[in-house]
């Protein structure tokens, strides 16, 4: 049996909505910079780990919650 290389498409998701691939150069924390001017709440967002199915690497960007003051 020989072992198969498969690139993994990646898939950005925040609050619902899916966010188009910027380009393959830039990294989860940089996809997140990019598109924090299109929704603000993401500068305070977390990347969460991939979770991969299908050869999709998807990445869950989490809002920051906490309390003011």
């Amino acid at each position: 049996m020989a072992i198969q290389v498969r690139k993994l498409t990646r898939k950005f998701i925040f609050n619902g909505a899916n966010l188009p691939e910027p380009g393959e150069a830039f990294s989860p924390d940089e996809v997140k910079d990019i598109y924090s001017n299109q929704y603000p709440d993401l500068s305070t967002a977390v990347v969460g780990e991939p979770s991969i199915k299908d050869d999709v690497a998807t990445y869950t960007f989490t809002r920051n919650v906490g309390t003011k003051g």
